[in-house]
């Protein structure tokens, strides 16, 4: 059975910094792809990072704040996200696609404000 957990979400001030994890059982991590997401209230799910064993992305909105990373020895992946903003409020969801399948976490939420 594939899970997906998310963790680290929160409430932060504007300025501060989160870091979210993906633990990820029942797949063969080092072949998945690893995507976040997140979802504003009203708005679309939007890609925020990307990693594979090939390359890293990551969406214009965030370049320069957040950092996507993995430990394939420990399963999990890593979104460092710095000089959080208001608009960064949102859930956060954890994607693996690994044998063509997609999985997806429960989603952590992470809200920016004073």
């Amino acid at each position: 059975q594939v899970q997906l957990v998310e963790s680290g979400g929160g409430l932060v001030q504007p300025g501060g910094s989160l870091r979210l994890s993906c633990a990820a059982s029942g797949i063969i991590f080092s072949d998945s792809t690893m995507t976040w997401y997140r979802q504003a209230p009203g708005k679309q799910r939007e890609l925020v990072a990307l990693i594979n064993s090939s390359i890293r992305t990551i969406a214009d909105s965030v370049k320069g704040r957040f950092t996507i990373s993995r430990v394939d020895a420990n399963n999990t992946m890593y979104l460092q996200m710095n000089r959080l903003k208001p608009e960064d409020t949102a859930v956060y969801y954890c994607n693996a696609v690994w044998s063509g399948r997609p999985y997806w976490g429960q989603g952590t939420q992470v809200t920016v404000s004073s």
